[in-house]
């Protein structure tokens, strides 16, 4: 039997009025419900997708991290959305990433159509309103936390996209665990 196509996976951490920027306000919320959710959504991955800035930052704070996260995340191959970075650039910055090129849809409907677990994108506001509009996405892990921001990069943008709920569960944190699937694959 042939193995089920690749899927694309959003995860983000959300306040309620929408703001994914410089996420540091969740800490004072992390605890192990937020802790299981996040290790559940990473058993099947085996790529990272990833905006420019999100790799940057990630790719500095990750390889000497003490976090218990940090082999898995570091071992995982990455793919980057960006056109200002070379491949010297992605040699000399290293973390096992290189370039998607430039047609980013093109790219994740290639890698999609390989074998392999998930590809997982974290943050990477700008990178996610592309795999929006391309339908690229096939699901949304959403952590909402019972905060409002009022200003901050928001998630969503103008892009249509249409999901059915999958799961809801409050977690003790007083964080919302959401996941959604595109519609067809509800």
């Amino acid at each position: 039997m042939p193995a089920e196509r690749r899927r694309v996976v959003v995860s983000e951490f959300l306040s309620l009025d929408g703001v994914m920027e410089n996420p540091s306000w969740t800490f004072p919320y992390w605890n192990d419900d937020v802790a299981a959710f996040k290790t559940e959504e990473s058993k099947p991955v085996e790529a990272l997708l990833l905006g420019r800035h999100t790799y940057e930052m990630f790719a500095a704070a990750w390889p000497d991290s003490p976090d218990e996260g940090a082999p898995w995340i570091n071992a995982l191959p990455k793919y980057v959305a960006t056109t200002t970075l070379a491949p010297a650039d992605f040699e000399r910055i290293g973390w096992n990433a290189r370039s998607l090129g430039d047609d980013v849809p093109e790219a994740v409907r290639a890698l999609v159509a390989e074998p392999g677990g998930d590809l997982l994108v974290y943050g990477s506001a700008e990178l996610v309103q592309t795999l929006l509009e391309y339908d690229r996405v096939d699901e949304l892990r959403l952590l909402v936390y019972p905060l409002t921001l009022g200003e901050g990069k928001r998630l969503f943008g103008a892009v249509p996209a249409t999901f059915a709920l999958a799961e809801a569960r409050a977690l003790s944190s007083g964080v919302v665990a959401m996941v959604y699937r595109r519609r067809e694959n509800a």
